[in-house]
Parts: structure tokens; C-alpha cells; sequence
């Protein structure tokens, strides 16, 4: 039986706690849709700017989760998330950026990592692939988006390649997987298809016929990531899926676009006040 990394350890979120036993002052986990204040499509802890839910709403969800993980908003940084592959390292001196605007955040960028402690890394998501990577030795941290674009493009690979050139050595490297549309539930037409490594599609995508396969993006990630030199038992794969959990999370699928977002986030985080 697989193991679930992540714990729901609150109503608003999961943590990955194996990495937070290994580092006490580790931030890390995933948030689901519930304890907030946003009102129906919302409800209720959306935490994007970018829909069309109420801004007072989306602000008042993320001071909520701040003061729930004990990071307060001006700590966080945000990217604006094209479905590229840009990643940026980012230093204190981008912390608040998009948190309360989409304006303000980093712009054209779906990869953050961080070398410093006292940012937390944030992305957000309603199906798309959350990928988090952490250096136990380093202490080095980073998020990803990656949908399908994203994924086909490997940002994981270029995730990898800048914790790399960071200093970091595989046997170090962890990368999880998490809540993200599931197999089962995501049907891809030939554009899609069109796009995939041809090595990898015989382990991703099954055919329905005229036209329509199923694709699953986590195990399309986990070939990306082991292609580009991380350790399979370096690599956990949530058994959660956006589309199927339906209490938990939002999805854009099952939800037609109508939906909120949650967050994904990592840091290496001292007692802030």
C-alpha cells in the first residue's frame, strides 16, 4: 500500500511532515478549500486573485492561512504563473510580492526556489501539477507549477538543473508530488499528445480511441524528474486527486473554470512575530 505523504494536519491544509521531522523549521504543504470566507463558486478558502472572486475575500484567506502557518503575508512570494518553465531564485527582497495583487507579482515565472530562510514560496493550483523540491543538506527549497504545458516543456528537468547548479547532489535532492488532477479524471485530446516525450507516452497516456487519451501528469512528472538524475526513492507521488476529491479541493475541470485556488507552499522558516 502506498504511503501518503501528505497529512492533513488542519481544516485549510496538508503537510508533508517526513520532510518537517527531518527540519522543524520547514513550511510545507498544500491547502484545500475549506475555512475561509469566500462566498459560492469560492467557497471558501480560495486563496487566487486571478479569479473572479471578491479581492477582500482572497486577502482575508491568505491573512488567515499566514497566521495559521505563523508566516506572515509580507514573507510570501508569488509568481504570476504562465504555464512556462521560468524560474526565478528569489531573495528577502522579493518577499510580498503578489500577495495582494496579481500586479505585484514576479512576472512570467512558474518556479521559485529559495536559498534563504524567511520566504515562503508559494504557487497556486485548481488541477495542475504542485512539484516540491527540498535539499536536506543545503536547506535549499522551490515550488513548481507545472499543467500540462508546463510539464511537456519540463520545468521539472530545469528545477533540477537549478538546484544543481546551486550545489546540490542528488542523493539530497527530494521532490514531491502533489494533489493534482488524476488519470483517470484527464482526458487530452492528439494537440496534447502531440506535444509528450515519445519515450514517456507508453507509461503516460492510454488510448481511447478517436482522439481521446488519459493522461497522467504525475507519473509524466516522476519520468522527467528520473530522466534528469533524481532518486526514485527520492520522489513521493500524492494519492490525492483535485478532481475526484471534491470536499477537499477546487478543481478547473470538474468545476468548469468556475473555481477557486489552492496554495502550494514552501520555506525554511525561523519564529517570525
Amino acid at each position: 500500500m502506498v504511503q501518503e505523504i501528505f497529512k492533513r494536519t488542519n481544516e485549510s491544509y496538508l503537510e508533508i511532515c517526513q520532510w518537517i521531522e527531518h527540519n522543524k523549521r520547514l513550511k510545507v504543504g498544500f491547502t484545500t478549500k475549506n475555512g475561509g470566507v469566500s462566498e459560492h463558486p469560492y467557497e471558501t478558502l480560495n486563496l487566487g486573485l486571478h479569479v473572479n472572486d471578491k479581492n477582500e475575500n482572497v486577502i482575508n484567506n491568505r491573512h488567515h492561512l499566514a497566521q495559521e502557518l505563523k508566516v506572515p503575508l509580507n514573507h510570501w512570494v508569488c509568481g504570476e504563473q504562465v504555464h512556462d518553465i521560468k524560474i526565478k531564485h528569489v531573495t528577502k527582497a522579493d518577499r510580498n510580492k503578489g500577495t495582494e495583487s496579481v500586479q505585484s507579482a514576479l512576472g512570467e515565472i512558474d518556479g521559485l526556489i529559495a536559498t534563504e530562510s524567511n520566504i515562503l514560496c508559494t504557487a497556486f493550483f485548481a488541477d495542475c501539477v504542485p512539484l516540491f523540491f527540498y535539499d536536506k543538506r543545503l536547506n535549499i527549497v522551490g515550488i513548481a507549477h507545472a499543467g500540462w504545458k508546463g510539464t511537456v516543456k519540463e520545468i521539472g528537468a530545469q528545477m533540477v538543473k537549478s538546484f544543481v547548479q546551486l550545489g546540490s547532489q542528488m542523493e539530497d535532492l527530494f521532490v514531491a508530488i502533489g494533489p493534482c488532477i488524476s488519470k483517470m479524471n484527464y482526458e487530452v485530446n492528439d494537440h496534447v499528445i502531440k506535444h509528450i516525450d515519445e519515450n514517456f507516452v507508453s507509461k503516460v497516456v492510454t488510448d481511447k480511441g478517436e482522439g481521446k487519451y488519459l493522461l497522467d501528469l504525475k507519473q509524466l512528472n516522476v519520468e522527467i524528474l528520473l530522466q534528469n538524475g533524481v532518486m526514485r526513492n527520492n520522489i513521493d507521488i500524492t494519492t490525492y486527486c483535485t478532481y475526484e476529491h471534491e470536499q477537499l479541493f477546487y478543481s478547473y475541470r470538474r468545476d468548469n473554470g468556475k473555481t477557486g485556488r489552492m496554495l502550494a507552499f514552501i520555506g525554511i522558516v525561523d519564529e517570525l512575530k
